[in-house]
C-alpha cells in the first residue's frame, strides 16, 4: 500500500528536537517499514503555524492534490497537531478520506499508534482527537486566567517596548534616555523627508 508522510513545523518548534522535521521524517519512514507501507513521497510545511488550514499550506495543497490523484491510499504523520487545527477539522478530513479510499496512520497519538482501516483505529481517533482539542483548550483557560490576576495585581502583560525600561515595581515604564535620543533622531530625519532606509544606514554608523 502507497503511503504519504507529512511533517509540520512552526518556526519556534523548528528547534525542537521532539518535533523537529527530520525527527518526524525519521519516525514515519520507521513506522511505514514497519507496517509495510511504500512511502512514495514526504510532504514537508516549515515555519507554518498550525491554525492555518490544510488546503493554505504548501505542503498541504501539494498532500491534497496527490490524493485526488490517486497516488497514495494512506497519510501518515506523527501527531495529529501537525495537520489539523481541532478535533472537527480531523473529523471531517478524515470522514472524506475514507469515502475515498483513503486511511490515517497517526505514529503517535497518546502514545500509540493508530490507524483508521479498522473500527477500533476510528473510534480512537475520535476519543484521542477530542481529548487532544479539550487539552488545548484548557491550557488556553488556564493562560487567561493568569494573565487575568497578573493585570489584577497591577503587573505589566507583554514586552516591554524600544525607549522604555520597566520601573522597579514590575508595572510601569519609565524612560530610557539612551534609547529615547535615537527616537528623537529617527524622527527628526523622518521629519526631513529621509528614507528609513537612509535613517537605519544612519543609525547604524553611529553605533
Amino acid at each position: 500500500m502507497r503511503a504519504i508522510g507529512y511533517a509540520r513545523c512552526s518556526t519556534n518548534e523548528q528547534a525542537d528536537s521532539g518535533l523537529g522535521l527530520e525527527a518526524q521524517a525519521e519516525r514515519i519512514r520507521a513506522y511505514c517499514t514497519m507496517r509495510n507501507l511504500s512511502l512514495a513521497d514526504l510532504v514537508v510545511d516549515a515555519g507554518v503555524s498550525g491554525g492555518k488550514p490544510l488546503a493554505s499550506r504548501d505542503g498541504g495543497q501539494r498532500l491534497l492534490s496527490a490524493l485526488k490523484g490517486r497516488e497514495a491510499e494512506s497519510v501518515v504523520m506523527l501527531k495529529l497537531d501537525r495537520m489539523f487545527r481541532n478535533a472537527g477539522d480531523c473529523l471531517s478530513t478524515v470522514e472524506k478520506w475514507e469515502r475515498a479510499g483513503v486511511a490515517l496512520h497517526v505514529v503517535d497519538l497518546g502514545g500509540n499508534a493508530i490507524d483508521t482501516t479498522s473500527a477500533a483505529g476510528r473510534f480512537m481517533l475520535v476519543v484521542l482527537a477530542g481529548a487532544a482539542e479539550m487539552e488545548r483548550n484548557l491550557t488556553r483557560e488556564r493562560t487567561r486566567s493568569a494573565m487575568a490576576v497578573k493585570r489584577a495585581n497591577g503587573q505589566r502583560i507583554g514586552t516591554v517596548p524600544y525607549g522604555f525600561d520597566l520601573a522597579d515595581d514590575g508595572a510601569s515604564l519609565v524612560p530610557n534616555d539612551a534609547e529615547q535620543a535615537v527616537i528623537a533622531y529617527i524622527g527628526t530625519m523622518r521629519s526631513r523627508g529621509m528614507k528609513l532606509e537612509k535613517i537605519a544606514a544612519a543609525i547604524t554608523a553611529r553605533g
